[in-house]
C-alpha cells in the first residue's frame, strides 16, 4: 500500500466504491510491555524508553492517569504522585511479536495491506461485502491473543484512521464528509498528538 506520507489509494482493478480499514492498537508499547502480566491492568503503569538520557514517561494506563501521573514525568516524579505506580521498560520483543500478529490477521481478508505506523495497520478492501462482520472477527481475535484493538471502515485511509481512534471497538463510516464535517478540532489535535508521540519514541 502507499506509505504513510502519500495517503492516495494503491493502484487496483477499478471497484464500484473502495473501502478501507485502519486497526489501531491504543497504547501499543504498553500493551507489548504488560501483554503476558494481566494482574498489572487494573493497576497504575507507567511505561519508559530505558535508553533515553533522562527516562521519562511516554505512555501509562488510567489508573495511573488517574493517579495524577503524566506523560514526561520522571519515574520518581511519578513515585511521588503514587507509590504503587508500577514503572516498566519498554519491550522490543513483544512490541515486534505483536506487529506481526496485527499484520497477519490484517492480510486475513486483504493482500492490500499497509503497516501505518507500529501498532497501526491500513487495509484496502478487495471485496465489500460483510465489512463490519470481517473486522470485528480481527479485534476478537487479537483479544484472544491479549491484544486490544480497536477499528474503523471508511471510504478513504485517512478517515479510517482518524475513525479507528474513535472507535469503541469499531466504527464504520459510510459518508467521510459527513465524518469530519462534526469532528471537532480538539479531538483532531489529540489524535494527531497521539500519532506523533507514537511515531517519535
Amino acid at each position: 500500500m502507499c506509505r504513510r506520507g502519500d495517503r492516495s489509494a494503491p493502484s487496483l482493478p477499478q471497484q464500484s466504491r473502495l473501502m478501507f480499514a485502519t486497526i489501531y492498537l491504543p497504547d501499543f508499547y504498553l500493551q507489548a510491555a504488560t501483554r503476558h502480566q494481566p494482574e498489572l491492568r487494573a493497576k497504575p503503569v507507567g511505561l519508559i524508553e530505558e535508553q533515553q538520557r533522562k527516562p521519562m514517561i511516554i505512555q501509562l494506563n488510567e489508573p495511573a492517569q488517574n493517579a495524577g501521573i503524566r506523560k514526561g514525568m520522571t519515574p520518581s516524579q511519578a513515585l511521588a504522585r503514587c507509590l504503587s505506580v508500577a514503572i516498566k521498560a519498554r519491550a522490543y520483543t513483544q512490541e515486534k511479536s505483536i506487529q506481526e500478529i496485527l499484520l497477519y490477521y490484517a492480510f486475513s481478508f486483504s493482500p492490500f495491506v499497509e503497516a501505518t505506523a507500529p501498532g497501526i495497520c491500513t487495509v484496502q478492501f478487495t471485496d465489500n461485502r460483510n465489512l463490519s462482520e470481517k473486522v470485528a472477527r480481527v479485534i476478537e481475535r487479537l483479544l484472544e491473543c491479549e491484544i486490544a484493538a480497536q477499528a474503523a471502515i471508511a471510504p478513504t485511509p485517512d478517515t479510517s484512521f482518524l475513525a479507528a481512534h474513535l472507535a469503541r471497538p469499531l466504527l464504520q463510516i459510510e459518508n467521510a464528509k459527513d465524518f469530519l464535517a462534526v469532528l471537532p478540532i480538539e479531538t483532531l489535535a489529540i489524535i494527531g498528538t497521539q500519532v506523533s508521540g507514537s511515531s517519535s519514541v
